[in-house]
């Protein structure tokens, strides 16, 4: 099992580059630690299919600490950028809100 994946990509039948952003991903953006993130967001392309669940964005959102100095307009950014799907919910802990701020740091 990887620890982390940063953007998986997908095919599209209709030639769209698909990319679905994972918990640590989406941290990563609101951190600002990716520029590669930061970029596929900030500079969406009409080529490019984004997507993750509302669960992904809920561990994401959760994982912030106020000494992050978090951007309001990056989340307005994301909402207008990426594809939300709803999923199945589970109560975000404490281990695995360090565990995806561990995985974020990482470069």
């Amino acid at each position: 099992m990887k620890l982390f994946v940063k953007v998986s990509r997908l095919k599209m039948a209709d030639a769209k580059q698909a990319y679905y952003l994972t918990s640590e991903a989406i941290l990563k953006y609101f951190l600002g630690v990716s520029d590669h993130i930061d970029t596929l967001i900030m500079c969406k392309s009409s080529e490019v299919t984004i997507s993750t669940t509302d669960f992904n964005l809920y561990e994401a959102l959760g994982s912030i600490e106020v000494r992050d100095n978090f951007n309001i307009n990056k989340l307005i950014k994301f909402l207008e950028a990426v594809h939300i799907e709803p999923a199945p919910k589970k109560v975000l802990t404490h281990e695995r809100v360090e565990e995806l701020r561990k995985l974020a740091s990482e470069v």
